[in-house]
């Protein structure tokens, strides 16, 4: 099976990288910029962005997405970027509004740009969106044809965000060697149908480290607003690292969980990165890692408030119809839990649900064993 790594054309981090937006989009050819933001990331840098693009005579046209990344929302951006007659389409904000404006680029095929206003997904650098349905369910993977041509980071912005954002983000980066190891030692073929490079794995690994030695650190000064060199690495980690790793190494059980617990409906006021929290748990009772392992990523969530337990993403009353309508979802036949090196089925996720949130439960109790 052949081998792939694939990452953004051109990743550009640090305070008041918002400000060479014209700059670097002037690169990408085309004078007619169609910005898709959600209505928080646009009212943050919406003024710089403008001024930007004016300075370098780009002409450009703002419109707001919708409350979810459906298909719904990509049509209706899809005919009003097509009456605009686009060149490049700019994604701002957070992850479902930067899988909107991948999606309506892929189908346009024209130049993309994503301008994250928040580090709370590896979405930013990824040739991939993640389709919901109108009222949230995840419904399927949209393959793109290549990944972003720009990913501007300005980490001035990110640090003013709200930390609970930041902190989410960095349960995604955190999952991202855990699924990719998994993938890698299995020789499963990742989003793109290929396997795993050797540097993706170090990258994946990289992530993992910087989380765990950076993000406590980072998430205080996250908390007075201010970009630390400790935030830079988790930005950079959150963003650039986990969506190389994740889309060049391989997903497993932990992003499975997440696509199979929005069956719930009482998820669904919790973050993507909140609910692979709880799912990178459950991945490790899954595989039975060693308990050194699960210490230090117990520990870690713990510390920074990450979710460990059913409860802490929404699941007050547990019940055996609930865990085995998500046991069933997180299973399917698509999902990226059969990466596992064993055959999975939803009794085995059932099982590994429970002693996840039983671990989180002690855990949170001062576990120590």
């Amino acid at each position: 099976m052949l081998k792939m790594f694939i990452s953004p054309g051109r990743y550009v981090q640090g305070p008041g990288a918002i400000r060479e937006t014209g700059k670097y989009l002037s690169i990408l050819g085309g004078t007619r910029v169609f910005v898709i933001a959600d209505p928080i990331g646009i009212k943050v840098v919406g003024n710089e962005i403008q001024q930007s693009l004016k300075k370098h005579d780009l002409q450009f046209q703002i419109e707001n997405y919708g409350q979810e990344c459906c298909e719904e929302e990509i049509s209706r951006l899809i005919e009003l970027a097509s009456r605009f007659r686009a060149d490049i389409v700019v994604g701002v904000g957070g992850g479902k509004s930067i899988d909107v404006a991948k999606a309506v680029s892929h189908s346009m095929k024209l130049s993309l740009a994503v301008v994250p206003t928040i580090a709370a997904t590896d979405a930013p650098c990824s040739a991939l969106s993640v389709i919901y349905t109108k009222t949230g369910e995840f419904d399927s993977f949209l393959l793109l044809s290549r990944n972003p041509d720009l990913v501007l980071v300005d980490t001035a912005v990110i640090a003013k965000a709200p930390p609970r954002l930041f902190v989410s983000g960095m349960a995604d980066a955190l999952s991202t060697w855990l699924e990719a190891d998994t993938s890698y030692r299995t020789g499963t073929a990742g989003m793109q149908g290929t396997v795993s490079t050797l540097a993706a794995q170090g990258l994946a690994r990289l992530c993992y480290d910087t989380i765990i030695e950076n993000g406590y650190q980072a998430k205080l000064a996250v908390e007075r607003g201010v970009p630390t060199e400790a935030v830079e690495k988790i930005v950079e980690a959150n963003t650039l690292l986990s969506g190389i790793g994740f889309e060049s190494g391989g997903l497993a059980a932990a992003h499975s969980f997440h696509d199979g617990v929005t069956v719930l409906e009482e998820t669904h006021g919790f973050y993507h990165g909140e609910k692979v929290s709880f799912g990178i748990i459950f991945q490790l009772v899954l595989e039975n890692r060693s308990q050194a392992l699960v210490r230090e990523i117990l520990d870690f969530c713990i510390k920074v408030g990450l979710p460990v337990t059913l409860a802490d993403i929404g699941i007050k009353e547990v019940t055996e119809e609930k865990i085995k309508q998500v046991a069933e979802a997180t299973a399917a036949e698509n999902e990226t839990i059969h990466s596992e090196p064993f055959p999975v089925t939803p009794d085995m996720v059932y099982a590994a649900i429970l002693g996840a949130d039983s671990l989180g439960r002690d855990a949170k109790k001062g576990y120590t064993a």
